[in-house]
């Protein structure tokens, strides 16, 4: 992808969201894109930088230090983990990620809790729950969410900020909609739970249910083909 199909795929992206957003009766800005980077090269996201994005999306941790140390001097780039978290990767995690959207088990959280150094601040984290009840996926059931929350909250090196779901894929912006609209009522449900959380994230919606994910309230959305173009290995 040249400089100029990114800026150009990256300007689509931006007016996508904000139509969205009209759409759905939303402020402009109320929602964010976070760039997905994953397999995608150092020279892509210095560019998207370079053109105003700075939430940037990986999924794998050894690829995502590796860019990290290539963009040190960027130093507002915020990064966020968005893949599976196994246990032997929690510290490279805890010390070079701003936020882990994919947080499902206590264990997890307590390793990240205790490596995360006190010279950072707390570390964001959404807690990623499988919305769909597919399983083949990752994430807490609706059921086992408050439990997991309580514990997440009582870790001061985190900062429970959200919720994070992958849904089934659907065909209709009706269908899309459920599990998001289920996701929302479970941010709401904790809220109300645990107000002095003040739980403010959905991350939910990409390239293929944007729209749907922004009429059920997502603040974040995760975006990778749309901006960066189709996956491939970067080394």
């Amino acid at each position: 992808m040249t400089d100029l199909v990114l800026s150009e795929s990256l300007t689509a992206a931006r007016r996508r969201l904000e139509a969205a957003l009209a759409d759905a009766g939303r402020p402009a800005g109320d929602a964010a894109l976070l760039a997905v980077s994953k397999t995608k090269p150092a020279a892509m996201i210095r560019e998207a930088h370079r053109l105003g994005q700075r939430d940037f999306g990986e999924n794998y941790v050894q690829e995502a230090l590796d860019k990290q140390a290539e963009l040190a001097d960027l130093g507002d780039i915020v990064w966020h983990f968005i893949g599976p978290l196994q246990s032997n990767k929690t510290r490279d995690v805890a010390e070079h990620f701003a936020w882990v959207h994919s947080l499902d088990r206590e264990k997890i959280a307590r390793r990240l809790n205790d490596q995360r150094s006190e010279d950072l601040p707390a570390l964001n984290v959404c807690l990623q729950v499988n919305i769909s009840g597919e399983a083949s996926k990752s994430g807490v059931s609706l059921d086992e969410l408050p439990t997991l929350a309580e514990a997440v909250l009582g870790m001061p090196r985190l900062r429970l900020r959200g919720l994070m779901a992958i849904p089934a894929p659907a065909e209709t912006l009706v269908e899309q909609r459920r599990p998001f609209a289920r996701l929302r009522e479970a941010l709401e449900a904790l809220n109300a739970r645990f107000p002095e959380a003040h739980l403010d994230t959905l991350s939910m919606g990409m390239s293929g249910d944007l729209e749907a994910a922004v009429v059920e309230g997502a603040t974040l959305v995760r975006l990778g083909t749309a901006i960066f173009g189709e996956r491939q290995r970067f080394h």
